[in-house]
């Protein structure tokens, strides 16, 4: 294989009119014009993913070294640049470890796409990118066939969201709805289980007779599931922990859930 020979930024290329990465990010994750990652992980799972179509990549000299050592031939061009440079497209508290990407955003599937055995997590309007992120790389990390989230109120599928996932959004899709309501009723009738998540849920999760197709729902943080998504589902359960803290995280509480189906399996 012939050496990679990486393009050199001229000084202050892409800085004109580039938007930030962590800004408001728009609200319909299946409608952005473009995904921007930053980070060792992101990076190079997407650029592994031959579902992406990648536009442009900035590397520092040293972490071009390191995707030379773990992907070998990379899907385009890099441009040779110094941190700063990337720092400059970024908030100051983003750790972009020398790597940034833009390239499309990947489709989102429709819900028939999704195989009769499936589990599958279902997002009640949870806005923070880094609990979205986590809760895909659990997904990712426990075999989930897909993450539900809605078009309004949900973030987008880059900057914070991409690096808190670790990578997983090149692993497990984002179906991205227009109502979560008549989500849960379609897949109702393909005789997926539906199980909702709340702190003061009617039955433990030790209780349900956990089977598969299963569609896992998990509540905004502070709001919890909203009535219609409540009423949907088969049944509200809760986590039994032991201690004198029962509200847990939405993104550990996801990774929990996701485990206890896994050993159920």
């Amino acid at each position: 294989m012939p050496p990679f020979r990486p393009k050199h930024a001229r000084p202050g290329q892409g800085r004109a009119g580039a938007r930030r990465a962590d800004g408001p990010p728009p609200h319909r994750p299946g409608e952005i014009d473009e995904a921007v990652l930053y980070g060792v992980h992101p990076v190079i799972e997407a650029l592994r993913n031959p579902a992406r179509r990648h536009r442009r990549l900035l590397a520092t000299e040293n972490a071009l070294r390191r995707l030379q050592e773990e992907i070998g031939e990379l899907p385009l061009e890099a441009e040779l640049v110094r941190p700063s440079e990337i720092d400059r497209l970024l908030t100051p508290d983003s750790v972009h470890q020398g790597l940034y990407l833009v390239c499309d955003p990947l489709p989102s599937p429709d819900l028939d796409s999704l195989p009769d055995d499936a589990i599958v997590l279902a997002l009640d309007q949870i806005t923070d990118p880094h609990n979205v992120g986590a809760i895909l790389r659990s997904a990712a990390a426990f075999g989930a066939a897909a993450v539900i989230v809605t078009i309004r109120h949900s973030p987008a599928a880059t900057g914070v969201l991409a690096k808190s996932a670790s990578g997983a959004l090149e692993h497990v899709p984002l179906i991205a709805v227009r109502n979560l309501g008549d989500a849960l009723h379609t897949l109702g009738k393909r005789d997926f289980l539906r199980v909702g998540f709340d702190s003061d849920g009617d039955v433990a999760l030790d209780d349900v007779a956990l089977r598969r197709p299963l569609v896992m729902v998990m509540g905004a943080e502070g709001k919890g599931l909203r009535q219609r998504t409540r009423e949907l589902c088969d049944h509200v359960a809760r986590l039994e922990v032991p201690g004198t803290i029962t509200s847990l995280n939405v993104s550990n509480a996801t990774a929990i859930a996701l485990y206890a189906a896994s050993r159920r399996r």
